[in-house]
């Protein structure tokens, strides 16, 4: 820590930045057509006054997201789509009970800014149900924001369609720290 203002660095509160820095890059190198969606894992901070539950809540974690890139007007379907994988991951891959998981829909004062659309998966852990996983329709937010910041233009040509447009994202966003202690709750 330096009391220079100059010397201020943050870190990331979320991987998923990188994803859409990149989209256009990963999207015109793999050739890959609408819908498509990129995955990573990462280290994401939190400035939280004190770490609590156990691993539940901690300062640093590990994030596991991934953007899924979709035509405007199929966001619908694919978020649907996409919780009842979610869901299913949870059930059948780990094997978690499904009455200690439920969906929990964000209601307009839970909205987040960049939301038109957005659930958790909850676990009811020892301590009370909690959030392990969202699902989000972040709709075309962040690519027109990096579009309109970088002066870039990121529109998909879609040949089929003989169109341009900015995919909207279905975002799946998942605490890996948290999947690890709803698993050992569980067991």
């Amino acid at each position: 820590p330096l009391e220079e203002s100059g010397s201020t660095a943050y870190l990331r509160p979320e991987p998923a930045q990188g994803i859409y820095v990149n989209y256009q890059l990963v999207q015109g190198s793999t050739r890959m057509k609408i819908p498509f969606g990129i995955a990573q894992i990462g280290k994401a901070f939190r400035n939280e006054i004190i770490a609590r539950n156990f691993i539940f809540r901690t300062r640093e974690f590990e994030q596991m997201e991934m953007q899924y890139f979709t035509q405007p007007g199929k966001d619908d379907n694919a978020l649907i789509e996409w919780k009842q994988k979610r869901i299913d991951f949870y059930n059948d891959v780990l094997g978690i009970s499904p009455e200690k998981l439920r969906f929990h829909q964000h209601g307009d004062n839970e909205l987040a800014h960049y939301a038109k659309e957005a659930w958790d998966i909850e676990y009811n852990f020892p301590f009370g149900w909690s959030e392990i996983e969202g699902i989000h329709n972040r709709t075309d937010f962040d690519l027109k924001n990096h579009e309109e910041f970088s002066g870039k233009n990121l529109k998909y040509f879609d040949q089929e369609n003989n169109e341009r447009y900015l995919p909207y994202i279905i975002e799946t966003s998942a605490g890996l720290n948290r999947i690890l202690l709803a698993v050992l709750s569980d067991s």
